[in-house]
């Protein structure tokens, strides 16, 4: 599974906005967008004037990051997205970049950032409708239920993170399970249900040029 592993950091700060890859420490001081407006590379703010074209290439960038995929996953999903008639291209590829497996422990708090919720997935943790899944990129259905294993629940990176969930909203789109240890998907994430610092136009203009 391809990934990227340089520093996060440096996409936040290169697109502009915080894009949440580093869990706990993007809501801190140590953020390196609060701390660093630069664009990595330069010593001063410097941000031109974008192009017609550099405007709809930093928008798919930003989306395609902040969903943590690399640019040959993002673009299937694009194609898939594109083929659907019935609801615009660009709102079609939101709802299945926020089905994703990995991304629906994410907004159900489980895991800090993307990231770690892949790692999850891919060390066998997670069970979707009581079968391992060992693909974060799973498109979840209505109705499955998604839960953690007895053995990753157990550990204080988790329990916190329960701990911490008791006092939260989830999207309208999942919920809890009343043994707090899982989730469960009841509709379909509509585009005003998420909430998207991008304008996912641009990227349906960028793949459309």
């Amino acid at each position: 599974m391809a990934r990227n592993i340089g520093p996060n950091c440096r996409l936040c700060r290169r697109e502009g906005i915080k894009l949440f890859l580093k869990a706990e420490r993007c809501y801190s001081s140590k953020c390196s967008l609060v701390k660093r407006e630069t664009v990595p590379g330069q010593l001063k703010l410097m941000r031109s004037k974008l192009t017609e074209y550099g405007l709809r290439l930093r928008a798919k960038q930003k989306l395609k990051r902040y969903y943590g995929l690399m640019e040959a996953q993002f673009r299937r999903f694009f194609e898939v997205a594109s083929r659907q008639k019935a609801i615009p291209t660009g709102e079609k590829l939101v709802e299945l970049l926020e089905r994703r497996l990995d991304n629906v422990l994410y907004r159900l708090g489980f895991a800090g950032s993307r990231a770690l919720a892949r790692q999850l997935i891919v060390h066998g943790h997670i069970y979707v409708d009581g079968r391992k899944v060992y693909s974060p990129s799973y498109i979840t259905k209505v109705g499955q239920e998604i839960k953690l294993t007895s053995a990753i629940t157990k550990s204080s990176q988790i329990e916190e993170a329960i701990e911490i969930l008791r006092s939260k909203n989830v999207p309208d789109w999942l919920e809890y399970l009343t043994d707090g240890v899982g989730g469960k998907v009841i509709g379909i994430p509509k585009r005003n249900m998420v909430e998207l610092p991008i304008n996912e136009q641009l990227v349906v203009e960028f793949y459309s040029r």
